[in-house]
């Protein structure tokens, strides 16, 4: 980007939430069922029907203002947003307009550096999905309405961010917090989380914000930060050239790179909302928010900051254990049998995230319980098995889940920490490698460490390697 300039980005989120019915009424919210299935007289807005809130959609919007530290207001209200649209079949959307649930919140962003920076919620609020058309038989479109009031939660940020990596934190951190709360499954490829960016761009040190461009149609975090950039280059350009930039809404073309004009933006008395007479305004008095409240998870910068002081693990270690809800409580769970925190989490880190990257799996999914994990660093701390034969013990429990106990017992995997047995070795060794030793004798101290594997391959990996390394040492000094 020109450095005389700096953009001004704001992100607007719509999150699908994790209700088993729709926001007006009893159809079914399941992805993927046959089109136009789950649609009833409401969501497809017959004449005479009348809409019934879903409690459970006010209640996660609640939660999510919260976690986000949002006002949540006690009295709030839909209006009817009001547009023509082939996959709107009722005329308008039902959204919230003046009267939002939630308000004036904030989330923390953190750099690769270290630093910090709050990103300002503007507002969160409820509203319906409309239906989706399909364009993929030729001149023909296709409506499914299936999706036609399905529970959305909007969540509109200030224009805090000015470049795309900070778009990028900020949507991070918001799927991070959704999931920790259970509410929504921020699968961008499903459309249960989607965002829209509106981009300008200003002199630096300007106040007045630039005439904004919105970009849709970005189906990953990472296509949402290359299309921010691009969008950035291309008011940059268009400024550079003496060109007025016009406010309008983008669709982003991943394949190409580049985004292309869809429509004039609308302004919000283009959709003529007015006050829906058919729902009653939200109240949500104080013991209600209460009850809400204690329903909120431990949240991820909370519990990242509780694994670093009280179980002393490096913020990198803490970072990657509490990315989910559930892989830092399957770690947790290791620690209900070994209080070894740092091996914990090695484990956590190297097999079981392995595992899961290469079977594409989840942690819900792993077929080793966290309690047999802990009880397989045990034996490891115990001195019970080796750290070697740990790691082959380890497929094995993939395989069939066995308490590790079990396997050492059916496969006599108990360590060797008899000294004589290892000396037994240890002779067989010296007197099978004489010029290793003589290398080792003459100063080169890095032949130990072949040494030792050789006693340790004698020993089918069951001797214990640190008594091997003192006898060897102590037999090669004498």
């Amino acid at each position: 980007m020109n450095s005389k300039y700096e953009a001004v980005i704001g992100l607007e989120v719509h999150a699908q939430l994790l209700t088993d019915t729709k926001i007006f009424c009893g159809c079914s919210t399941k992805f993927s069922t046959a089109p136009n299935t789950n649609v009833c007289p409401v969501c497809l807005g017959h004449p005479g029907v009348l809409p019934v809130l879903n409690k459970k959609v006010v209640e996660y919007a609640v939660l999510m203002g919260l976690a986000t530290n949002c006002s949540v207001n006690e009295r709030s209200a839909f209006a009817r947003k009001n547009y023509f649209y082939p996959d709107l079949p009722k005329g308008y959307q039902t959204s919230q307009y003046e009267e939002p649930i939630c308000e004036h919140g904030k989330v923390t962003i953190e750099f690769k550096d270290g630093s910090k920076k709050e990103i300002g919620i503007t507002r969160i609020h409820m509203e319906e999905d409309a239906g989706k058309s399909i364009h993929d038989y030729g001149d023909t479109t296709l409506i499914d309405a299936n999706r036609c009031g399905t529970p959305l939660m909007e969540i509109v940020s200030e224009p805090d961010m000015r470049t795309p990596e900070e778009a990028y934190l900020y949507l991070t951190k918001l799927k991070q917090i959704l999931l920790y709360l259970g509410i929504c499954d921020g699968n961008m490829e499903e459309g249960s989380l989607r965002c829209d960016a509106n981009v300008s761009i200003r002199l630096k040190g300007e106040k007045k914000l630039g005439t904004k461009a919105e970009v849709k149609n970005m189906n990953s975090f990472r296509n949402v930060e290359r299309a921010i950039a691009r969008e950035i280059e291309r008011q940059t350009n268009l400024l550079e050239e003496g060109k007025k930039i016009t406010q309008q809404t983008l669709l982003w073309n991943a394949d190409l790179n580049e985004v292309y004009p869809m429509r004039s933006k609308e302004e919000a008395h283009d959709y003529r909302y007015f006050p829906d007479p058919d729902l009653m305004p939200v109240v949500v008095e104080e013991k209600w928010k209460n009850e809400i409240a204690r329903n909120l998870p431990e949240l991820p910068d909370a519990r990242r900051d509780r694994f670093i002081s009280n179980f002393n693990l490096p913020l990198y270690d803490a970072e990657v254990l509490t990315s989910s809800r559930e892989l830092a409580n399957y770690y947790e769970k290791i620690l209900s049998v070994t209080n070894d925190y740092k091996s914990a989490s090695n484990w956590v880190m190297t097999e079981v995230l392995k595992v899961m990257n290469d079977e594409k799996i989840s942690i819900a999914d792993f077929p080793v319980t966290p309690e047999n994990l802990g009880k397989l660093i045990k034996l490891i701390n115990d001195k019970i098995i080796s750290g070697k034969i740990a790691k082959d013990i380890f497929p094995e429990m993939l395989k069939t889940n066995k308490d590790p106990n079990e396997i050492v017992k059916e496969k006599n995997l108990v360590q060797i920490s008899d000294t004589s047995e290892i000396e037994n070795a240890i002779e067989k060794v010296i007197s099978a490698n004489q010029k290793d030793v003589q290398e080792y004798l003459s100063g080169k101290e890095k032949v130990l460490g072949f040494l030792v594997g050789q006693v340790m391959k004698e020993t089918k990996g069951k001797a214990n390697p640190q008594i091997v390394n003192e006898l060897l040492r102590k037999k090669l000094s004498t």
